[in-house]
């Protein structure tokens, strides 16, 4: 048994671990928030870093720690009804609902919406999402070597691709930062904070990091602390590349708002980039890598939905999953871009709390004997708090007024809970609950073992 590998495996397993992050969401939100944040760039960026990088960073290493098999069995710590519940909540988030409708909307804003006349756009766009999931479903129920293939090529590719890129925005920037806009013009640490959301890889990531440890297990390494050791070698290479990229698209969002204005989402930023540098060459290149790279994470994604809803219900067949989900997430993308980023929010402002919390109770669980009573004290806290922000967030969106109760309870947390304007109201409470419920158990363990 060998609990040490190679830089170059480390690096490999590091750029699949890549791959199976970089979707639509990583080049879009940057982008936004670089037009967004204007002359407040650095601390957006570095609030955009904590969660879009270092939180998918923790995922990794927690399921790397917990020893767990998959995500149903680590969040089902907490109650086997909860794992059940939030594992399928996330596949949904990451999936049909959310993230890979977001793959068809980009691929489409980026690569193909630069060549559709004025007045078609909707046309164009179902056109464009029929053939896009439909090639999807195909894949997706036909499962081949082509689609891992297209995925090695395509990561150096796009990754050399946008370096270039972001080179050029170095060397000669199409302009100069403007001034902040929004709510970055205020405290952009935190709205960059809560934009890292956006990226979903944070959930992404309590699902990929299985695959990376038995990658990692393939090659020899068992023990739990050597594949810990692994992971988080691996998972440093993905985050590295994905925070170089960030940082640069960034900036090239914060340099193009003098030239092009601001766009409504970060699609097109992108694309008006590739355009100023390189001229049509640069645009029909820059469309063929992200479709390419839209598609696979695609089809990745219904295949993953697919078998796990599968194990759910054996009953209902794999392709049927896929079929229906594949369906759903063609319906949901002809909504457009900036309506499901929209609808997306509310959800992660609910779901990546309790995200966050299964994350921080793992790693702790040690001190409390892997207690479930802390579990679910920490989880139910975090749930109250984070339940209501979720109705928040899509009220504010939306323009309605907060339902009486819910104004009550916004009221009460606004006045008694530290940072809850800043979206982190949820962490003090759940610290302290952790902090007590600790001591508690331990309390009690000591007593038994000393009757």
């Amino acid at each position: 048994m060998n609990d040490k590998l190679s830089f170059s495996s480390y690096f490999v397993v590091g750029v699949m671990l890549f791959a199976l992050f970089f979707g639509a969401g990583n080049l879009i939100f940057p982008a936004q928030l670089g037009q967004n944040a204007g002359t407040n760039i650095i601390p957006a960026v570095v609030g955009f870093l904590i969660t879009g990088v270092g939180l998918p960073f923790l995922g990794i290493l927690v399921m790397g720690f917990s020893g767990s098999r998959n995500l149903q069995e680590l969040s089902g710590r907490i109650h086997p009804i909860y794992g059940v519940i939030f594992t399928s909540l996330l596949y949904l988030t990451i999936g049909p609902f959310f993230a890979a409708p977001r793959t068809g909307a980009v691929a489409y804003d980026i690569g193909f919406a630069p060549f559709v006349g004025k007045g078609f756009e909707q046309t164009g766009l179902i056109i464009f999402t029929l053939l896009f999931f439909a090639i999807t479903l195909w894949f997706s129920l036909n499962p081949a070597k082509l689609v891992d293939r297209v995925g090695k090529i395509l990561s150096p590719g796009i990754i050399i691709l946008l370096l270039v890129l972001l080179v050029m925005v170095i060397v000669k920037p199409m302009g100069s930062i403007e001034a902040p806009q929004g709510a970055y013009t205020g405290n952009a640490f935190m709205k960059g904070f809560t934009e890292g959301y956006n990226t979903m890889d944070a959930l992404a990531s309590l699902v990929f990091g299985i695959i990376v440890i038995n990658a990692i297990r393939s090659m020899g390494v068992n023990s739990t602390r050597g594949i810990l050791g692994a992971t988080a070698k691996s998972g440093f290479v993905a985050i590295a590349f994905l925070g170089i990229i960030y940082v640069g698209i960034a900036y090239l969002g914060a340099t193009s708002t003098g030239r092009f204005g601001l766009f409504d989402t970060g699609g097109p930023v992108l694309g008006s980039a590739a355009s100023y540098y390189f001229g049509m060459t640069g645009t029909v290149m820059l469309s063929i890598i992200i479709l390419l790279a839209c598609l696979t994470t695609s089809i990745g994604l219904m295949t993953a939905c697919g078998e796990y809803f599968h194990t759910l219900f054996p009953k209902i067949s794999y392709k049927v999953f896929v079929t229906f989900f594949t369906t759903v997430t063609f319906i949901i993308a002809n909504f457009g871009l900036a309506n499901i980023i929209n609808y997306s929010i509310p959800v992660l402002m609910f779901l990546y709390p309790l995200a966050i919390v299964l994350m921080l109770l793992t790693f702790l669980s040690p001190l409390f004997n892997h207690s479930r009573v802390v579990y679910v004290s920490a989880t139910f806290v975090t749930f109250l708090i984070s339940i209501i922000d979720g109705i928040k967030t899509f009220c504010d969106l939306f323009k309605m007024e907060y339902p009486g109760w819910v104004a009550d309870i916004i009221s009460f947390y606004e006045r008694f809970l530290p940072f809850y304007k800043e979206g982190l109201g949820w962490l003090l409470p759940v610290l302290i609950v952790i902090l007590i419920t600790g001591i508690i158990v331990r309390y009690q363990r000591y007593s038994e073992v000393h009757a």
